[in-house]
C-alpha cells in the first residue's frame, strides 16, 4: 500500500491534504498550489533539523521568485523549547517582518516545532495560515495531523494549546533516514498505539516487519507511515475536537506525560509512550480485560525497540500526583484510555491512584 495523497476532512468537506514525498523539491510548487504567490513565508525550525533541511529548502522557495518574502525562525532543539517565551520570540519576528493574515508559517520539525508554529499560528493575528512539514517518525504518523496545536506551561505537558488545521502536511519520507535510534523508536511508541487501540491487523503488521522497520526500510517505513496516518485521519475527521473517539488517541499518554515530567524531559515523549502504554496494558490486565497472553504479547512487542529503563529510584508517589494535573483530569477523575483487546480502546474514568501504583510495581518487576 504506497500512496500519494490523502484528504483531510470537517464536516464532509476537504480541509487540507496529506502528501508523501521523498524530496522537498516539490514543496515551493504546493505552496503556489494552494495560493501562496506573492506572500511572506517563515520557517519555523530547530536547531538539529534546520542544520540538515533549512538552507536547501530556503533556496528551493527563493529560487522561484514568487514568494514576497522567506524568512527563517530557529529555535534551540528539545522540549524544553515549547514554551509561551519562544512564541513570544516568534510573535516578535513575525511583527517586525510585518505579517499580516494572508502570510503563512512553515512548521519543519518534529512535534515540539509542528505544536509551537501551529500555536503561534492560531493566535498570532487571531490566526493565520500554516504548513506542517514534518521531519521525524513522531510527527509524520501522528502530531502534524488533525490540528491539535499547543506549548507546555511551567512543565506541565500540552497546558495551553488551540485546534488550528494546518493548509497542508508536506511530508519527506526520505527524512526518516537522518532520525537517530532514539527518535525513531520515539516514533514508534505512537505507530504501536495506533494498533493497539484501534487495528489489530496493523498491530500483527508492526510486529511481522519488525525486521524492516527497525532496519528502516524505505517502502516498508513508507507503508508504516501511510498506514498510520490512515487511522489518525479516521479518527480526527470524526472527532475533530476531541469530545468523543479521539480520546482513544491518548492511550499510553496519561502516566507517559507524568513520567515524561518527572524525569524533566530527559526521555524523549515517544519513549514515555511506550512505558505509558505498557503501563495502561497492565491497568487493562488488573481490571481483567485483557487476560495475560495478551499483557505478554503488548509487553514483548514494545520492548523489543530498546526503551530506555526507569531509574531504581522512582518516586511513583510524585508521578501519580502529577497525573492530576494532567490537561485530560474531570474534575477529581482522570480520563485513562485502556483496552478490552489489541485494537479494542475504551475511555476509563475510574482508574485510581491505587491502580497506578500496582501498575509501575508490575512494570519495575516485571518489565524494567
Amino acid at each position: 500500500m504506497i500512496i500519494n495523497n490523502l484528504t483531510v476532512h470537517l464536516d464532509n468537506k476537504p480541509v487540507y491534504d496529506i502528501t508523501f514525498n521523498d524530496s522537498y523539491d516539490n514543496l515551493s510548487d504546493s505552496l503556489l498550489q494552494i495560493g501562496y504567490e506573492s506572500r511572506k513565508i517563515c520557517i519555523v525550525s530547530e536547531t538539529n533539523v534546520a542544520s540538515l533541511f533549512l538552507d536547501a529548502i530556503l533556496v528551493s522557495l527563493e529560487k522561484t521568485g514568487k514568494f514576497d518574502k522567506v524568512i527563517r525562525f530557529v529555535f534551540p532543539a528539545g522540549e524544553e523549547s515549547k514554551n509561551l517565551d519562544v512564541v513570544r520570540a516568534l510573535y516578535e519576528v513575525l511583527i517586525k517582518e510585518q505579517f499580516d493574515r494572508k502570510d503563512v508559517l512553515v512548521a519543519l520539525g518534529g512535534g515540539v516545532t509542528g505544536d509551537l508554529t501551529g500555536f503561534a499560528a492560531a493566535t498570532y493575528l487571531r490566526g493565520i495560515d500554516f504548513i506542517q512539514v514534518p521531519t521525524s517518525l513522531l510527527s509524520q504518523v501522528d502530531s502534524s495531523i488533525g490540528g491539535k496545536t499547543g506549548v507546555d506551561f511551567s512543565a506541565y505537558k500540552n497546558m495551553v494549546g488551540a485546534f488550528h488545521m494546518p493548509k497542508l502536511v508536506y511530508m519527506n519520507q526520505n527524512a526518516l533516514k537522518s532520525l537517530d535510534r532514539r527518535q525513531f523508536i520515539s516514533g514508534m511508541g505512537e505507530v504501536i498505539k495506533h494498533g493497539l487501540i484501534l487495528d489489530k491487523p496493523y498491530f500483527d503488521w508492526i510486529k511481522l516487519n519488525f525486521s524492516k522497520i527497525n532496519a528502516y526500510e524505505y517502502d516498508t517505513l513508507c507503508e508504516l507511515v501511510q498506514r498510520s496516518c490512515l487511522i489518525k485521519r479516521a479518527v480526527v475527521e470524526e472527532d475533530p475536537t476531541e469530545k468523543g473517539k479521539r480520546a482513544l488517541l491518548n492511550f499510553g499518554h496519561t502516566l507517559g506525560h507524568a513520567l515524561e515530567k518527572y524525569m524533566n524531559f530527559k526521555l524523549l515523549h515517544g519513549e514515555c509512550v511506550l512505558i505509558g502504554s505498557i503501563l495502561a496494558a497492565i491497568i487493562s490486565y488488573n481490571k481483567a480485560n485483557i487476560d495475560i497472553n495478551v499483557l505478554n504479547e503488548i509487553i514483548n512487542s514494545i520492548k523489543m525497540y530498546d526503551i530506555p529503563k526507569l531509574p531504581g529510584d522512582l518516586d511513583i508517589e510524585k508521578i501519580v500526583e502529577y497525573t492530576k494535573n494532567d490537561k485530560k483530569a474531570v474534575g477529581n477523575k482522570i480520563k485513562f484510555i485502556l483496552l478490552k483487546d489489541i485494537g479494542d480502546a475504551y475511555i476509563d474514568m475510574n482508574v485510581s491512584s491505587d491502580d497506578m501504583r500496582e501498575a509501575f510495581n508490575y512494570y519495575i518487576n516485571n518489565c524494567n
